[in-house]
């Protein structure tokens, strides 16, 4: 009765499409949950992820839960993850990546969760890591723990939106460092990130990273463009 007050003055929308979402709905539509392109790297044993990072650096395993269109329902869910404060995006999607993966072999043996870290600045101002949540659910769906003191950003930057690869890649070189090591020596660890584009964000953890000893880091993404 209560829930029903509520949405007749105000009504709960798909992020995706923004149609009203029926009593059974949350977030996303069942129409926009069929027509988002899944990528299904996992399932398959597609390295696509794998390859962003030949000869840069390197990982176990890696997946994405989605392909990124430009205009597409993807970039309308990443924009208002990042940009609108609609964090349940990151909770559902977290459960949808989280609860596939932990039915994968080579991601059932990961120790820990860490996910690409704001700068203190940035995270003040937009008030959360639009990661955070995304892999929160994923640490629980697959029993690993969730780490967000470990890797820090110690460097702010603008938007990497707008700039090429050669330019994200001179700008990725120390931005983050590290702390508490110690929770992660000898662990396997996956990183998390919003999309893979070139991959230089995700690049410049990983090195940080890899100077923890006997350290494997393997690496999921909610979207790769």
């Amino acid at each position: 009765m209560i829930k029903s007050l509520v949405n007749l003055f105000f009504p709960e929308v798909c992020y995706a499409c923004y149609s009203l979402l029926n009593d059974n709905e949350h977030t996303i539509c069942t129409s926009c949950r069929h027509d988002l392109p899944v990528t299904n790297f996992h399932f398959n044993n597609n390295d696509a992820v794998k390859k962003v990072f030949y000869g840069r650096a390197k990982i176990e395993n890696g997946t994405a839960l989605f392909r990124y269109e430009k205009g597409g329902l993807v970039q309308q869910l990443m924009y208002g993850l990042k940009y609108k404060g609609y964090e349940s995006i990151g909770v559902v999607l977290g459960n949808w990546l989280g609860n596939e993966l932990s039915t994968i072999n080579s991601y059932q043996n990961i120790d820990a969760v860490v996910p690409v870290p704001l700068h203190r600045k940035k995270l003040k101002n937009r008030g959360y890591n639009q990661v955070a949540k995304f892999a929160i659910q994923i640490a629980e769906n697959i029993d690993a723990e969730y780490y967000s003191d470990v890797l820090i950003k110690i460097t702010n930057t603008k938007s990497q939106t707008a700039k090429n690869r050669i330019l994200r890649w001179q700008e990725g070189q120390q931005l983050f460092a590290l702390q508490h090591t110690k929770k992660l020596k000898n662990k396997h660890v996956l990183l998390v990130d919003d999309v893979i584009t070139t991959g230089a964000t995700l690049e410049a953890c990983i090195n940080v990273l890899n100077t923890i000893e006997n350290l494997k880091i393997s690496v999921v993404t909610m979207a790769i463009a």
